[in-house]
């Protein structure tokens, strides 16, 4: 196991970038501790799969140095590295049995027989493997191959890290939950350093103790789950975490209160004012309540969705279009609405990144 430290990374496949546009991967400074499981989250095109292909040495970064402990490894080549790779589509032999395709990174490297059998008998039984142990692997699912290259990934117990790549791209909707979890279990048993890919924001937050947010090249945030949700960093954290995304309203801050149109949010906390063109309001659907007439701001409802678990109504206020939640018996066919805002949970942005308040204990 093996702590990921990143200095100054950076990677533009240009052979002469003229400026931060050209780069797919802008300038980051992170530490990865060892044992972490981390994900990083983000759209086609926001630099997650270069920054992985660096770190398993498919990519030779343009700038700044990549260390495994304290052994820089920049220039190493993937054999090198000590790491194992789970990609998109199952890398396995289908005329080995499951049995063979876990011993065989094991038995390349000349391990002990008794150790081989232990340890792919340990592994089979963490992926539910062990009753097609004897099994070729060509008449299986695709779930099942799956499993068999996680496997490969994870029976090597000297393995530096495991780098993961949208493993459960191919894998049928329904078995996705059942191998997230499982993979969440195996790496609270094996305490293994695991890096994750993917556009999934479900598969990120439900695997990853921390969660590297990507935009456009860039790291915009580093969080839990949690951090993510409850306080967004920026802009894109806010709209991209959530189904549906966060709110943001356009709005002049007059010390504790937001000016939304001719509405007066009250927030809690004051906020400094700022030269910024660009401020707004930013609250979560789960925090703005639709009520009966008189209990809030005068809205009008565009429509409702009714997702069975919960509704959602998708409503204006003072001509701005957001999403609130719709209380279970509430009666919504009334022609006049208001929403209520739960002001501990708004955060003030500028330019897309969230402010800090005057006073703590507010957004």
């Amino acid at each position: 196991m093996t702590t990921l430290r990143l200095e100054k990374l950076a990677h533009s496949y240009k052979a002469n970038p003229a400026g931060p546009q050209d780069y797919a991967l802008k300038e980051i400074n992170q530490i990865w501790q060892t044992g972490g499981a981390y994900a990083l989250l983000g759209p086609s095109g926001c630099g997650k799969t270069t920054l992985l292909n660096i770190l398993s040495g498919l990519v030779t970064p343009s700038q700044g140095r990549v260390y495994f402990d304290d052994r820089d490894v920049t220039e190493l080549p993937t054999e090198k590295r000590n790491i194992a790779q789970v990609f998109q589509f199952p890398v396995i032999y289908d005329t080995m049995t499951v049995r063979e395709n876990l011993a065989f990174p094991l038995k390349n490297r000349g391990m002990d027989a008794t150790f081989i059998k232990t340890r792919v008998d340990e592994i089979a039984s963490l992926l539910d493997l062990t009753r097609d142990l004897d099994r070729r692997a060509k008449g299986l699912t695709a779930d099942a191959k799956q499993k068999i290259s996680l496997g490969r990934g994870l029976v090597r117990p000297d393995v530096a890290a495991v780098l993961f790549d949208e493993p459960l791209t191919v894998i049928d909707p329904q078995l996705k939950w059942e191998l997230r979890s499982k993979l969440k279990e195996i790496h609270r048993k094996l305490a293994v350093t695991m890096i994750y890919v993917t556009h999934d924001q479900t598969e990120a937050l439900t695997f990853a103790d921390k969660v590297v947010v990507m935009s456009e090249g860039e790291v915009v945030q580093i969080g839990t789950p949690e951090e993510l949700f409850e306080k967004p960093a920026h802009r894109f954290v806010g709209h991209f975490i959530g189904s549906p995304g966060m709110n943001f309203l356009p709005c002049v801050i007059e010390g504790t209160k937001a000016q939304i149109g001719q509405f007066a949010v009250e927030l809690s906390a004051a906020y400094a004012a700022t030269a910024q063109a660009n401020i707004e309001m930013g609250i979560r659907p789960d925090f703005v309540t639709l009520s009966a007439p008189g209990k809030g701001f005068p809205i009008q409802i565009d429509r409702i969705d009714d997702l069975g678990r919960n509704r959602i109504a998708h409503v204006r206020l003072a001509g701005h279009k957001l999403a609130v939640t719709v209380p279970p018996s509430l009666d919504t066919s009334r022609s006049e609405m208001t929403i209520a805002f739960e002001s501990s949970r708004i955060g003030i942005f500028a330019d897309g990144k969230r402010l800090e308040p005057q006073s703590r204990g507010g957004a």
